[in-house]
């Protein structure tokens, strides 16, 4: 039996939380001070891409905040926002590229959680995205640039069974 080559092994490239506000002032502030208290790291804001009236967004208009987490970071946050739900993800979770998102409804669901009135109720949107350790370059160099061969892009079913085996995760 061969040992299986290690540039093929599945890796988390990074994690990315995202809290949309709806709109920029006090309600931005607090989903800002929350992914703050969960990940330790300073949030970025995000803006609007287009105009919807029906919500009254113009372009350009600061409606969210997100952070990006990689490595260590990224695996403590995984543990935590897993154990907050109940170590289950549903199956349409994952997308063709066998990357994964997930909603979680409050920030108290996470252990050591407290509600504060002050701040109020947030959720947020998990996307985990996986990669293997060798061959994404290829597809982001800046010279003689090319398209991912199949067998170094990742699948559903290869992220599936990664996060069963990692982290102990039950698909439904």
């Amino acid at each position: 039996m061969a040992d299986k080559n290690q540039m093929e092994e599945i890796s988390i490239e990074k994690v990315v939380l995202n809290i949309g506000a709806g709109s920029a002032g006090d309600r931005l502030v607090k989903a800002q001070k929350v992914l703050e208290m969960l990940t330790n790291h300073k949030p970025v804001l995000t803006t609007s891409k287009k105009t919807v009236r029906d919500f009254n967004i113009r372009k350009g208009l600061t409606i969210g905040t997100k952070v990006t987490l990689r490595g260590e970071d990224a695996e403590d946050f995984l543990k935590r926002a897993f154990f907050a739900r109940d170590y289950k993800i549903q199956n349409y979770s994952f997308d063709k590229q066998g990357n994964a998102y997930m909603g979680i409804p409050d920030y108290t669901d996470f252990k050591g959680m407290k509600y504060d009135p002050d701040i109020g109720i947030f959720g947020m949107d998990v996307a985990i995205v996986f990669k293997r350790k060798g061959g994404y370059r290829l597809s982001r160099r800046k010279i003689a640039t090319k398209r991912l061969p199949d067998k170094i892009r990742v699948k559903k079913e290869e992220s599936m069974e990664y996060l069963k085996d990692k982290f102990g995760v039950t698909i439904l």
